[in-house]
């Protein structure tokens, strides 16, 4: 029998557990919504008024303002969630990972080639 991983086994991995799930929900509920074009629409004209229709946290409002996608995972996020905003962004996913891994996208890059080799 396999012990259960915690936050402290993988280092820098934020795990999406039911804590964090609860932490999230509105923010992963809001990114869910952008399934619909005309929600993704509606956030592209006004953050701030989409965001309240979701009681978006400060903390996280500030981190979407920011486009820091590395917070929001912090605060609950789920990345395959986040992704739908990201995409609203025009962020890719080597953006993203970039991001998750604190270095530039050239040098997330230069480090996918290299581990492919």
């Amino acid at each position: 029998m396999t012990t259960p991983l915690t936050h402290d086994d993988i280092p820098g991995t934020k795990i999406f557990d039911g804590h964090q799930a609860m932490k999230g929900y509105a923010l992963n509920k809001m990114c869910y919504s952008f399934n619909d074009a005309t929600n993704r629409e509606e956030f592209t004209r006004d953050e701030d008024a989409y965001c309240g229709k979701f009681h978006i946290t400060a903390a996280q409002r500030d981190a979407i303002k920011r486009r820091d996608v590395l917070a929001l995972v912090h605060d609950g996020g789920n990345i395959y969630y986040l992704a739908k905003w990201a995409g609203i962004l025009g962020l890719n996913v080597q953006q993203v990972g970039a991001q998750q891994r604190g270095m530039t996208e050239e040098a997330f890059r230069a480090m996918l080639k290299e581990e492919s080799r």
